[in-house]
């Protein structure tokens, strides 16, 4: 169990920073609020809930599997909301 209770974590985390990431370049840039940093917080934010529901699925037949694709799924999308943030600069 604590390799879901690590993923849960790694999903917050990456995520989090994604969005403090995109807090902090617009303060920067006086960019404040902006639609792009806006599409990457909403982006996160499914991206999370997401990750999360595919986590607590206890109906799939094999666990150790489906854990491995959350986790591929999470650096996929973790790096493409990333691309994006590069762009917003």
């Amino acid at each position: 169990m604590a390799s879901i209770r690590d993923l849960k974590k790694d999903i917050n985390y990456v995520l989090g920073d994604i969005i403090e990431a995109v807090y902090l370049l617009e303060s920067s840039s006086d960019k404040e609020g902006s639609k792009e940093g806006t599409e990457i917080i909403d982006g996160a934010i499914n991206t999370f809930d997401d990750l999360i529901a595919k986590v607590n699925d206890q109906k799939v037949e094999n666990r150790k599997a489906h854990l491995k694709e959350v986790r591929k799924e999470l650096e996929e999308k973790a790096n493409a909301l990333i691309a994006k943030l590069n762009k917003l600069n």
